[in-house]
């Protein structure tokens, strides 16, 4: 049993660091793209937010769509969509065949971070569900830095860009046939049957199967605000190390390194979790991210570096104490819709906050930008008061 679990849990991460490895290489092939093409901004703009728009339409309908199927085969779905993504772009000839190459890898993302989650969410329904999810959480940024990392070495050594995109689309293809023998022989990611278990005890109302709606309502509003801050930081970080008379390249940099220490915060919250319960360790988290933007913001610039990591922690570690937490308020058998909304919602705050934080930036400065980060995430707490007791009633 223990090892049918680990194998799943691995397995599960290995899907997420392949979808969010190839999700975030845009941040280092985009420019290529452009000198390749000839793209505008407008049109690198146009690009990246048709990417990320497909993968936050698609992540409800397939998290509703998985009642129906099971998340195994969709899964191995948007892997292969992904596959074929890249290897389409690999023979792109200029925007608009860029443009469908990569809105069909975004497209394939989508069927990924809700599917993962429920898997997962069933498999330790027993007993370490936050650590498990913490782990899985953490992989998406492994892979995020890897496959830049590939790519970036690929590049410096000489070779195509377009040999490295055939590799990547075939990376693909070859995991999504591996997802589909692997999880067939756990018997995981079948369609999901109600069960007397949990979230499930009780009446069994239809619908979203959500058990507690005032306490999905107040988590909602936390992650949406949590990602909000996470995707702002991060989009505006390296102009801030430039304001701090940073090179360029070193600049981007900066960004590597909250990534970084963001992969260890996301693996070691979900323990925190754990240990110290959801509410006690959303306020440590969220309160130290607040200070460490604003320490980060005023200190001198290798201090910053120093830091940068530390941060990154916190920022992004948060995530998966709110992610843990949907397993006790929906449902066993509605939990990849459970899933899909939360993720749905995420996403809506990292498509708005680079606007908003980028509309207070050109009005006020990057600083007061930075300075409203720090405050918007002390904000989900407040909504602690009302999760409290939401997840006190569940464990009653």
């Amino acid at each position: 049993m223990a090892n049918r679990r680990k194998v799943i849990l691995a397995t599960c991460c290995g899907a997420h660091g392949l979808q969010d490895g190839l999700t975030d290489l845009l941040y280092v092939l985009l420019p290529i793209l452009a000198q390749a093409f000839g793209l505008t901004y407008a049109q690198v703009g146009v690009i990246r937010a048709a990417n990320r728009i497909a993968m936050s339409t698609f992540e409800l309908p397939s998290g509703l769509l998985s009642e129906r199927l099971g998340e195994r085969i969709l899964l191995v779905f948007g892997v292969a969509c992904a596959g074929v993504g890249y290897l389409s772009l690999s023979v792109a000839t200029g925007f608009v065949t860029v443009l469908l190459g990569l809105l069909v890898a975004g497209f394939g993302a989508a069927f990924q971070h809700s599917l993962c989650s429920a898997i997962i969410t069933r498999t330790f329904v027993d007993g370490g569900r936050r650590a498990a999810l913490g782990i899985y959480n953490s992989s998406g940024d492994v892979g995020k830095l890897t496959f830049a990392g590939v790519f970036t070495l690929a590049i410096g050594v000489g070779a195509a860009w377009r040999d490295a995109v055939v590799g990547f689309g075939l990376i693909a293809l070859l995991a999504a046939a591996l997802l589909y023998l692997v999880l067939g022989r756990l018997h995981a990611g079948t369609r999901p049957q109600p069960s007397g278990d949990g979230a499930d005890a009780g009446p069994r109302p239809k619908g979203w199967g959500i058990v507690n709606p005032m306490g999905f309502g107040a988590l909602a509003v936390m992650v949406f605000l949590d990602t909000a801050v996470q995707s702002g930081f991060l989009t505006f970080l390296a102009f801030l190390m430039i304001e701090k008379q940073v090179p360029t390249g070193l600049a981007a940099f900066a960004v590597v390194l909250t990534l970084a220490g963001g992969a260890f915060g996301k693996f070691g919250c979900g323990f925190l979790a754990e240990r110290l319960g959801v509410i006690r360790s959303l306020v440590l988290v969220e309160c130290l991210t607040a200070l460490g933007i604003l320490t980060v913001l005023m200190a001198p610039t290798m201090v910053a570096f120093i830091l940068l990591p530390v941060l990154g922690m916190a920022l992004q570690g948060a995530s998966s104490i709110t992610y843990g937490t949907v397993g006790d308020l929906v449902r066993g058998d509605r939990q990849s819709r459970g899933f899909a909304a939360i993720y749905t919602i995420a996403n809506a705050g990292a498509i708005a906050a680079p606007i908003a934080f980028g509309l207070i930036g050109d009005r006020f400065g990057l600083t007061p930008a930075m300075v409203a980060m720090a405050c918007v995430v002390l904000l989900p707490l407040p909504f602690c008061l009302i999760l409290r007791p939401a997840l006190s009633a569940k464990s009653a």
